[in-house]
């Protein structure tokens, strides 16, 4: 169990720095929208979604594979909690429009990559 949860916090580490760089990159992007959380949150569903599909496609994969990157890497790149502060500071600021966009796009581009990640695999 020590072993695992060690796999599962050294792909969180990763995702958490690789999240941190794609904000840094991002930060310029403009008018106030939360660029940076709504990128990480479509690449880790598009990356979750491959993920899924080379796991159920193949049987030789090692034990870590899923506990590394799907639950340590892709948990740790993406962040719900970030997506909803960002969406009330949003609407604390009135821009409607942004958060509809926002919450909406997120939810639909979200799923929808993860279907185009897991359909890839096939």
């Amino acid at each position: 169990m020590i072993k695992e949860i060690l796999i599962v916090g050294a792909g969180s580490f990763l995702g958490g720095a690789a999240r941190y760089i794609v904000s840094l990159l991002l930060r310029t992007a403009g008018n106030g929208f939360p660029w940076a959380t709504f990128t990480v949150n479509i690449l880790g569903s598009l990356l979750i979604g491959l993920l899924w599909g080379i796991t159920v496609r193949s049987t030789n994969l090692p034990s870590w594979f899923s506990l590394f990157l799907m639950i340590g890497f892709c948990g740790g790149f993406t962040t719900f909690s970030t997506f909803s502060k960002e969406g009330l500071t949003l609407l604390q600021s009135d821009h409607f429009l942004s958060f509809a966009l926002y919450t909406i796009g997120s939810v639909v581009l979200g799923i929808g990559a993860v279907v185009l990640g897991y359909m890839t695999t096939k």
